[in-house]
């Protein structure tokens, strides 16, 4: 249990060192036209989007995953983030921070909530999620999971963005190791904020919607879980990596 609260700690320190090198405040959509802002948007919805980062099998009445974990998201549209966070350069990629906490209920119904704040930025965001299990899974069949999450950002004042997401994912575990693969959607409403001199009237609200594929697996020792996952939203892809107590 010590190591992987220090191996919490280490990665925690990592984060934020890496985050904080890096000043991605998104201060300056004012700058950006209508095309832009779009392009802003699908890939904000792609990097602050839910992310499973789990199988598809129930947690149980008495389970828990809780932990930490990181997503670094490749922009597809890098100049539209860079015109928007006072940048220069032809590539932008985000890492994202996260804590969660995932509870399993009756029935095959787990549970989560996940806060971020990424260091050096002032990107904020909390999400929650809602999944059911079909088909909870055995020693010969999958598990078959359903999920319904949503995101909301929060600590940019120009911008009011959040994303709601729907995907089937399925699973196979094999003694310590249980990958996962899924599909979906993701929905992004996003919507400019401010004065005249912060948002112009002619920069208007986007709302779009993405498809969602991922793939990844689950190393369980003890208490402790290690995950890894790659999911491309839209067009653009994000690699994850977590770090839990799960039981």
């Amino acid at each position: 249990m010590q190591r992987v609260l220090k191996a919490c700690f280490v990665f925690v320190a990592a984060i934020s060192a890496v985050s904080a090198q890096a000043a991605n405040s998104i201060t300056q959509v004012q700058t950006l036209g209508q095309s832009a802002f779009r392009d802003l948007s699908e890939d904000l919805g792609a990097a602050l989007s839910y992310k499973p980062l789990g199988p598809a099998e129930p947690l149980g009445i008495t389970g828990f995953d809780v932990g930490l974990d990181a997503s670094v998201t490749q922009f597809a549209h890098a100049q539209a983030i860079l015109a928007a966070t006072g940048n220069t350069g032809s590539s932008f990629s985000l890492l994202v921070p996260r804590l969660h906490v995932q509870k399993g209920l009756p029935f095959n119904i787990d549970v989560g909530l996940a806060q971020t704040s990424v260091p050096g930025t002032n990107i904020k965001v909390t999400g929650g999620e809602l999944r059911y299990a079909f088909l909870e899974g055995g020693l010969a069949m999958p598990a078959v999971a359903a999920r319904l999450s949503m995101t909301k950002l929060s600590g940019v004042d120009q911008l009011d963005f959040k994303t709601k997401s729907l995907d089937i994912s399925i699973s196979k575990g094999f003694a310590m190791f249980k990958p996962y693969a899924g599909i979906g959607r993701v929905w992004v409403d996003s919507t400019p904020l401010g004065n005249a001199a912060a948002a112009p009237a002619s920069l208007t609200p986007e709302s779009m919607s993405l498809g969602k594929t991922f793939v990844g697996a689950n190393v369980t020792f003890l208490l402790a879980a290690i995950g890894v996952e790659v999911d491309r939203t839209g067009s653009a892809r994000t690699t994850s990596l977590k770090l839990a107590l799960r039981w």
